[in-house]
């Protein structure tokens, strides 16, 4: 059952970076297996992707400050 797009739980973003990990750039079919472990549609999760991908991007250019932890 796929959920609303705009809408992901901590649990399915804990199993896409696990499912990221377990389905690289070169498993056939990459997407539509990710999309199964998450329950989402194949272009949630690539859209999903993007964001992070542009998330990393910022962090790594020094537009989005690191945390400061105690």
């Amino acid at each position: 059952m796929a959920s609303n797009s705009s809408s992901w739980t901590k649990t399915q973003n804990k199993q896409f970076e696990k499912a990221l990990a377990a389905y690289d750039k070169d498993t056939p079919d990459r997407w539509q297996n990710i999309a199964h472990v998450v329950g989402k549609s194949i272009d949630e999760v690539k859209r999903h992707y993007e964001i992070l991908v542009q998330d990393l991007k910022h962090i790594e250019s020094g537009k989005v400050p690191l945390p400061k932890y105690r």
